[in-house]
């Protein structure tokens, strides 16, 4: 009597067979995503935050710094500075955020400088602890600016003629449709003016310098980061791991620590304007009378 063959497998076989390979498959991803975080749950950390571009717009960077200085398990906070500088206000307000995480959560805050942290960028560095630069980073530039066109001539050549109806002798200074009377200029100036004292007494103030010592300095011009540490504007030659090296010594946190980064929100339109204009696009297209801490380029 020939023994019996066994059967081809039924497709339910072969389904369970496919399905049980699958979960395995998920389950091995989930446990390398997971395994990580896992791992270092309940684990004190350095919070990396970055300011890269033009600063227009304070809140992304200002909100991340308050957030990881309220986090218990967040000890010290790492700032990546990338930027030219921009509006005035922005960059005070990220200034005061860098502040009030020192004094109220007092967390050490450690600013690393890459390609260019001048103006603006700089004027938010001076909050912190302790500065890093690249030998060759850009830096300084202390001063204010506020670019204007006058479009006079060519309206009267194309035949155009502003009509302006306003409120008080000032309320059109800066106007690209006529030309800058001295009341007018002495205006802008004594407002220039004051701007740049607040930039002055920050620096004063974040680098335990004189003020006298930060106005010969405070003419505009920019260093390399080798040059700004000889004139005492940052403290250290260093670059991002550094500075995170920095930042774990000054907190008590173990070498190499956990570093981690807020997630960002994709937006396609900001993509798009990078992409096809680059970061500074947003500038040129300001109009009326803006104060900027910002390397001129």
């Amino acid at each position: 009597m020939s023994e019996s063959q066994p059967g081809p497998a039924s497709p339910t076989r072969w389904r369970r067979i496919f399905w049980m390979l699958a979960s395995a498959f998920v389950l091995t991803l989930l446990g390398k995503a997971l395994l990580p975080e896992l791992t270092s749950f309940g684990q004190e950390r350095i919070a990396l935050v970055r300011v890269e571009g033009p600063i227009l717009n304070s809140q992304p960077a200002a909100g991340e710094i308050k957030t990881f200085g309220e986090d218990p398990l967040v000890k010290a906070i790492v700032l990546r500075i990338d930027s030219p500088g921009g509006g005035v206000a922005s960059s005070q307000e990220i200034y005061n955020a860098v502040k009030r995480v020192r004094e109220q959560h007092k967390k050490p805050v450690v600013v690393s400088m890459g390609t260019v942290a001048a103006s603006g960028g700089y004027y938010i560095a001076v909050a912190a602890d302790r500065i890093l630069a690249n030998p060759g980073t850009l830096t300084g530039s202390i001063g204010v600016i506020m670019q204007m066109a006058n479009l006079e001539e060519l309206l009267e050549k194309i035949g155009v003629r502003n009509v302006v109806i306003k409120s008080g002798r000032y309320k059109d200074v800066g106007s690209p449709f006529r030309a800058m009377g001295e009341e007018d200029r002495e205006l802008l100036q004594s407002v220039m003016d004051d701007a740049h004292r607040q930039f002055i007494e920050a620096v004063a103030e974040g680098r335990s310098l004189d003020i006298a010592d930060v106005e010969v300095l405070a003419d505009g011009r920019i260093f390399t980061g080798q040059q700004a540490k000889d004139v005492l504007l940052i403290d250290e030659i260093g670059d991002l791991q550094d500075a995170i090296k920095l930042a774990a010594d000054m907190s008590g946190i173990k070498y190499p620590p956990k570093v981690i980064e807020p997630s960002r929100r994709f937006s396609f339109r900001e993509f798009l304007t990078n992409r096809f204009f680059g970061k500074t696009s947003a500038l040129p297209l300001q109009t009326g009378v803006h104060l900027l801490y910002l390397m001129a380029f």
